[in-house]
Protein backbone atom coordinates (compact mmCIF):
# COMPACT_ATOMS: atom_id res chain seq x y z
CA UNK A 1 0.00 0.00 0.00
CA UNK A 2 0.82 3.40 -0.85
CA UNK A 3 -0.33 7.11 0.34
CA UNK A 4 -3.64 8.14 -2.01
CA UNK A 5 -3.71 11.33 -0.32
CA UNK A 6 -1.45 14.12 1.46
CA UNK A 7 -0.96 14.56 5.41
CA UNK A 8 -0.17 17.61 7.28
CA UNK A 9 3.00 17.12 8.46
CA UNK A 10 6.04 14.43 7.55
CA UNK A 11 8.40 13.45 9.93
CA UNK A 12 11.18 11.41 8.37
CA UNK A 13 13.86 9.22 9.49
CA UNK A 14 17.38 10.17 8.72
CA UNK A 15 19.57 7.20 7.47
CA UNK A 16 18.45 4.90 5.65
CA UNK A 17 15.60 6.64 5.02
CA UNK A 18 16.65 10.19 3.38
CA UNK A 19 20.15 9.59 2.91
CA UNK A 20 22.73 7.03 2.75
CA UNK A 21 26.57 7.76 3.87
CA UNK A 22 27.08 11.09 1.67
CA UNK A 23 24.26 10.61 -0.98
CA UNK A 24 20.57 11.13 -1.00
CA UNK A 25 18.45 8.21 -1.67
CA UNK A 26 16.57 7.88 -4.74
CA UNK A 27 13.49 9.72 -4.94
CA UNK A 28 14.44 11.76 -1.39
CA UNK A 29 15.22 15.33 -2.74
CA UNK A 30 11.99 15.16 -5.18
CA UNK A 31 9.37 14.24 -2.42
CA UNK A 32 10.41 16.43 0.23
CA UNK A 33 11.29 19.38 -2.05
CA UNK A 34 7.39 18.73 -3.62
CA UNK A 35 6.05 18.17 -0.36
CA UNK A 36 7.58 21.64 1.30
CA UNK A 37 6.33 23.18 -1.99
CA UNK A 38 2.57 21.98 -1.05
CA UNK A 39 2.64 23.57 2.34
CA UNK A 40 3.41 20.39 4.22
CA UNK A 41 5.36 20.89 7.47
CA UNK A 42 8.97 18.66 6.68
CA UNK A 43 10.77 17.30 10.26
CA UNK A 44 13.67 15.05 10.66
CA UNK A 45 14.33 12.73 13.21
CA UNK A 46 17.31 10.28 14.10
CA UNK A 47 18.36 7.90 17.17
CA UNK A 48 22.17 8.74 16.29
CA UNK A 49 23.97 11.08 18.56
CA UNK A 50 26.81 11.31 17.08
CA UNK A 51 26.20 14.74 15.43
CA UNK A 52 24.68 17.53 16.28
CA UNK A 53 21.31 18.81 15.15
CA UNK A 54 23.49 21.75 13.16
CA UNK A 55 25.72 18.78 11.85
CA UNK A 56 22.57 17.42 9.87
CA UNK A 57 21.05 20.53 9.16
CA UNK A 58 24.27 21.57 7.26
CA UNK A 59 24.36 18.09 5.79
CA UNK A 60 20.74 18.19 4.35
CA UNK A 61 21.42 21.44 2.86
CA UNK A 62 24.89 20.43 1.38
CA UNK A 63 22.75 17.70 -0.04
CA UNK A 64 20.26 19.99 -1.67
CA UNK A 65 17.47 20.03 0.70
CA UNK A 66 18.30 23.07 2.56
CA UNK A 67 16.96 22.30 6.20
CA UNK A 68 17.46 24.51 9.79
CA UNK A 69 18.72 22.91 12.71
CA UNK A 70 15.39 23.27 14.38
CA UNK A 71 13.64 20.79 12.22
CA UNK A 72 15.82 18.13 12.97
CA UNK A 73 15.39 15.94 16.41
CA UNK A 74 17.87 13.37 17.28
CA UNK A 75 18.51 11.54 20.34
CA UNK A 76 21.25 13.48 21.94
CA UNK A 77 18.47 16.50 22.33
CA UNK A 78 15.76 14.76 23.54
CA UNK A 79 18.20 13.28 26.52
CA UNK A 80 19.18 17.03 27.37
CA UNK A 81 15.45 17.80 28.49
CA UNK A 82 14.65 14.65 29.72
CA UNK A 83 17.97 15.13 32.39
CA UNK A 84 17.03 18.78 32.58
CA UNK A 85 13.25 17.14 33.97
CA UNK A 86 14.57 14.10 35.88
CA UNK A 87 17.99 15.59 37.39
CA UNK A 88 18.81 18.75 36.81
CA UNK A 89 22.84 19.46 37.33
CA UNK A 90 23.57 16.10 37.55
CA UNK A 91 26.97 14.72 37.49
CA UNK A 92 27.62 12.08 34.58
CA UNK A 93 29.73 9.72 33.04
CA UNK A 94 28.67 9.34 29.43
CA UNK A 95 29.36 6.68 27.42
CA UNK A 96 29.48 8.91 24.32
CA UNK A 97 31.09 10.58 21.68
CA UNK A 98 31.95 14.28 21.15
CA UNK A 99 28.70 15.83 19.76
CA UNK A 100 26.19 14.14 22.50
CA UNK A 101 29.61 15.08 25.20
CA UNK A 102 29.08 18.73 23.94
CA UNK A 103 25.69 18.73 24.50
CA UNK A 104 25.32 17.77 28.10
CA UNK A 105 27.86 20.12 28.78
CA UNK A 106 26.14 23.37 27.46
CA UNK A 107 23.30 22.55 28.74
CA UNK A 108 24.42 22.78 32.34
CA UNK A 109 25.91 19.08 32.90
CA UNK A 110 29.27 18.32 34.69
CA UNK A 111 30.90 15.17 32.80
CA UNK A 112 33.13 13.41 35.25
CA UNK A 113 34.96 9.87 35.09
CA UNK A 114 35.32 9.73 38.55
CA UNK A 115 32.36 6.90 39.78
CA UNK A 116 32.00 7.82 43.12
CA UNK A 117 30.70 11.24 42.42
CA UNK A 118 28.82 10.13 39.16
CA UNK A 119 24.48 10.62 39.64
CA UNK A 120 24.03 8.80 36.29
CA UNK A 121 25.54 6.88 33.67
CA UNK A 122 24.47 7.63 30.18
CA UNK A 123 25.23 4.96 27.30
CA UNK A 124 25.14 5.87 23.63
CA UNK A 125 26.59 5.08 20.36
CA UNK A 126 30.07 5.34 21.04
CA UNK A 127 32.78 4.49 18.73
CA UNK A 128 35.38 5.06 21.27
CA UNK A 129 33.93 2.70 23.94
CA UNK A 130 36.67 0.67 25.90
CA UNK A 131 37.12 -1.62 29.09
CA UNK A 132 38.01 1.15 31.07
CA UNK A 133 34.38 3.05 30.37
CA UNK A 134 33.21 0.06 30.81
CA UNK A 135 34.83 -0.33 34.57
CA UNK A 136 33.33 2.94 35.34
CA UNK A 137 30.12 2.62 34.60
CA UNK A 138 29.80 -0.71 36.06
CA UNK A 139 31.55 1.10 39.67
CA UNK A 140 29.11 4.07 39.26
CA UNK A 141 25.71 2.22 38.70
CA UNK A 142 27.56 -0.03 42.22
CA UNK A 143 27.58 2.82 44.01
CA UNK A 144 24.03 3.89 43.27
CA UNK A 145 24.09 6.04 39.87
CA UNK A 146 21.18 6.04 37.69
CA UNK A 147 21.18 4.41 34.51
CA UNK A 148 20.19 5.96 31.16
CA UNK A 149 20.49 5.83 27.51
CA UNK A 150 20.27 7.91 24.15
CA UNK A 151 18.87 4.87 22.07
CA UNK A 152 18.58 1.43 21.57
CA UNK A 153 19.45 0.57 17.97
CA UNK A 154 21.45 -2.40 17.05
CA UNK A 155 23.10 -1.35 14.46
CA UNK A 156 23.75 2.34 12.81
CA UNK A 157 23.21 1.17 8.98
CA UNK A 158 26.19 2.69 6.66
CA UNK A 159 27.47 2.48 2.90
CA UNK A 160 27.83 -1.66 2.59
CA UNK A 161 27.14 -2.67 5.86
CA UNK A 162 26.88 -1.31 9.39
CA UNK A 163 28.20 -0.37 12.90
CA UNK A 164 27.17 -1.75 16.40
CA UNK A 165 25.00 1.12 17.76
CA UNK A 166 24.34 1.94 21.62
CA UNK A 167 22.13 -1.42 22.10
CA UNK A 168 25.52 -3.19 22.13
CA UNK A 169 26.69 -0.68 25.22
CA UNK A 170 23.42 -0.51 27.05
CA UNK A 171 23.84 -4.85 27.05
CA UNK A 172 27.50 -4.78 28.15
CA UNK A 173 26.68 -2.48 30.79
CA UNK A 174 23.52 -4.29 32.15
CA UNK A 175 25.20 -7.66 32.06
CA UNK A 176 28.09 -6.43 34.42
CA UNK A 177 26.08 -4.87 36.69
CA UNK A 178 23.14 -7.21 36.43
CA UNK A 179 20.95 -3.75 36.34
CA UNK A 180 18.50 -2.65 33.17
CA UNK A 181 18.68 0.54 32.22
CA UNK A 182 15.90 2.56 33.63
CA UNK A 183 14.81 4.80 30.42
CA UNK A 184 15.95 5.06 27.00
CA UNK A 185 14.39 8.54 25.38
CA UNK A 186 15.18 7.74 21.42
CA UNK A 187 12.78 6.31 19.46
CA UNK A 188 10.34 4.21 19.63
CA UNK A 189 10.10 6.14 23.52
CA UNK A 190 7.10 8.19 24.60
CA UNK A 191 10.09 11.01 25.49
CA UNK A 192 11.11 11.01 21.53
CA UNK A 193 7.18 11.17 20.42
CA UNK A 194 6.39 14.12 23.03
CA UNK A 195 9.26 16.09 21.39
CA UNK A 196 7.47 15.58 17.94
CA UNK A 197 4.70 16.76 18.58
CA UNK A 198 6.01 19.20 20.55
CA UNK A 199 7.62 20.53 17.50
CA UNK A 200 4.94 19.79 14.40
CA UNK A 201 2.27 21.58 16.59
CA UNK A 202 -0.09 19.50 14.23
CA UNK A 203 -1.89 16.75 16.27
CA UNK A 204 -0.77 12.84 15.38
CA UNK A 205 -3.27 12.00 13.49
CA UNK A 206 -2.58 14.24 10.51
CA UNK A 207 1.10 13.00 10.77
CA UNK A 208 2.71 10.41 8.76
CA UNK A 209 6.32 9.10 9.68
CA UNK A 210 8.45 7.18 7.66
CA UNK A 211 11.19 5.03 8.18
CA UNK A 212 13.41 2.18 7.51
CA UNK A 213 13.28 -0.13 11.06
CA UNK A 214 9.73 -1.27 12.11
CA UNK A 215 11.16 -1.69 15.91
CA UNK A 216 11.39 2.25 15.73
CA UNK A 217 10.40 4.67 13.26
CA UNK A 218 7.47 2.21 12.60
CA UNK A 219 6.44 0.99 16.37
CA UNK A 220 6.78 4.87 17.78
CA UNK A 221 4.19 5.94 15.22
CA UNK A 222 1.12 3.02 15.99
CA UNK A 223 1.80 3.95 19.44
CA UNK A 224 1.56 7.70 19.13
CA UNK A 225 -1.66 7.70 16.44
CA UNK A 226 0.43 8.60 13.40
CA UNK A 227 0.29 6.92 9.89
CA UNK A 228 3.55 4.96 9.32
CA UNK A 229 5.51 4.24 5.92
CA UNK A 230 8.34 1.96 5.98
CA UNK A 231 10.88 2.44 3.19
CA UNK A 232 12.75 -0.64 1.84
CA UNK A 233 15.69 1.92 1.02
CA UNK A 234 17.86 1.02 4.38
CA UNK A 235 17.81 -1.48 7.16
CA UNK A 236 14.45 -3.37 6.51
CA UNK A 237 13.93 -6.06 3.32
CA UNK A 238 10.45 -7.20 2.18
CA UNK A 239 11.01 -10.55 4.11
CA UNK A 240 12.21 -8.79 7.11
CA UNK A 241 9.09 -6.96 7.28
CA UNK A 242 6.92 -9.75 6.10
CA UNK A 243 8.49 -11.59 9.79
CA UNK A 244 7.97 -8.37 11.84
CA UNK A 245 4.86 -8.22 13.91
CA UNK A 246 4.87 -4.84 13.78
CA UNK A 247 3.01 -3.55 10.41
CA UNK A 248 3.03 0.02 8.87
CA UNK A 249 0.31 1.59 7.64
CA UNK A 250 2.00 1.84 4.07
CA UNK A 251 5.26 0.53 2.34
CA UNK A 252 7.57 2.28 0.18
CA UNK A 253 10.02 1.32 -2.08
CA UNK A 254 11.03 5.09 -2.00
CA UNK A 255 10.05 8.52 -0.58
CA UNK A 256 8.88 9.28 -3.91
CA UNK A 257 5.98 6.77 -3.67
CA UNK A 258 4.58 8.97 -0.55
CA UNK A 259 3.10 11.57 -3.03
CA UNK A 260 0.57 9.00 -4.53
Amino acid sequence: MTPTSLYDAYIFDLDGTVYLGDALLPGAAHAISELRARGKRTVFLSNNPTHTRATYAEKLTRLGLATPASDILNSSIVLVDFLKKEMPRARLFVCGEDALCGELRASGFTLTADARSTDAVIASFDRTFRYQKLQIAFDAIRAGARFFATNADRYCPIPGGGEPDAAAIIAAIEACTNTRVEAVVGKPSRYMTDAILQLVEIPAAQCLITGDRPETDVQMGIRAGMATALTLTGATTREMLDASEIKPTYVIESLKDLLG
